[in-house]
């Protein structure tokens, strides 16, 4: 009797300590999982912007300030474990919602980054195109001028700060966020040198233009034509006036010229800005490209259609499509329908 007594004691001891074992494993247990495996990312950002330099503290003020966790306490708590703070990698990070903390730590750590989609065209000015960098890349715009106004700097690549623009070829490129404006402007030389290949060279070299010069007449075959099939007929035109030394008078540059681009209609007044861009006071082609101009319109210049024409004006009808010429006489009638038509729109500047 007296043994079974002493078995039952025995078992209710073994069971409150079984209880006691379950009940710290479990909560240990909860603790681990609420560390490192319970969802606490939340859906109030797309992405992490880790910046160069920052460190640990910089990165859970931000985090904080964002509202990117549910439980900063636990992400610092599972960053301190997991060693962050010695190896935090800059970048654009993408977050998803209910992503745990060791799955994140883990991303920063590895600087398992996402790549920016950077898509230029059509920019007017270089400071243009360095505002765009600048809304997409961590550096901000003045980092980006600095380096291109910079005439040491843009010399090592084979330009001035006039003829820099012209290194820049429109498409779509793939970059780290955290990306600094040396290692941007040293992946477009890349690109730039990919894109004049021989081919293109020896193109440019059957016309009387190197890459330089012949990107410049892209720039202004592409502010004059509205499509893209004139592009070859305008850079025929062109190629035409350059070879016997007329003045190019191409009316795009008289506007980049003023620095004016609400201009409709090309007056007196502005054909007399002193600027190196007027191609009507001044010969050959102006300093530097007055936009940056597509693929399609480089290709123009380089497959330029063999034509006649020296005098082009855009049409009467307003199509965007232009009339050509080859003998000032022929040019002076469609001009004078052209000017008849602004003038009955009241188009006047």
């Amino acid at each position: 009797m007296k043994t079974n007594q002493n078995n039952k004691k025995t078992l209710k001891v073994a069971a409150v300590i079984l209880a006691i074992v379950l009940a710290v494993g479990g909560y240990f247990s909860f603790k681990f999982y609420s560390i490192y495996f319970a969802p606490n990312v939340t859906a109030n950002q797309k992405y992490l912007y880790v910046k160069t330099g920052f460190v640990f503290e910089d990165l859970v003020t931000d985090l904080r300030n964002k509202e990117v966790l549910n439980d900063i306490g636990k992400f610092w708590e599972a960053a301190e474990k997991m060693n962050l703070q010695g190896v935090l990698k800059p970048g654009k990070y993408r977050l998803k919602e209910g992503m745990n903390n060791r799955t994140l730590i883990n991303m920063l750590k590895a600087g398992n980054q996402e790549a920016v989609k950077l898509k230029f065209q059509n920019i007017r000015k270089i400071d243009g195109l360095a505002s765009l960098l600048a809304k997409n890349l961590e550096p901000d715009s003045v980092a980006f001028m600095r380096l291109l106004d910079s005439a040491a700097y843009v010399e090592k690549f084979g330009f001035n700060t006039e003829t820099v623009y012209t290194m820049f070829i429109p498409n779509t490129y793939e970059m780290w966020w955290n990306t600094s404006p040396e290692q941007f402007f040293k992946k477009m030389n890349d690109e730039y040198l990919k894109f004049w290949n021989d081919e293109r060279r020896k193109k440019a070299a059957a016309v009387g233009l190197d890459p330089i010069k012949a990107t410049i007449l892209a720039s202004i075959v592409d502010a004059e034509a509205l499509y893209d099939k004139e592009m070859p007929t305008i850079a025929g035109l062109y190629l035409n006036r350059l070879e016997r030394g007329i003045l190019l008078q191409a009316d795009p540059t008289v506007i980049f010229a003023n620095n004016d681009f609400t201009v409709k209609r090309v007056t007196g007044e502005l054909l007399r800005a002193d600027s190196r861009y007027n191609t009507y006071k001044y010969a050959g082609l102006p300093p530097g490209p007055i936009n940056m101009p597509s693929i399609k319109a480089i290709d123009a210049v380089l497959n330029k259609e063999d034509n006649n024409y020296l005098y082009m004006c855009a049409k009467e009808d307003f199509s965007g499509y232009h009339n050509f010429a080859a003998t000032v006489q022929e040019h002076n009638i469609n001009a004078k329908k052209y000017r008849e038509a602004l003038n009955k729109r009241n188009i006047f500047r």
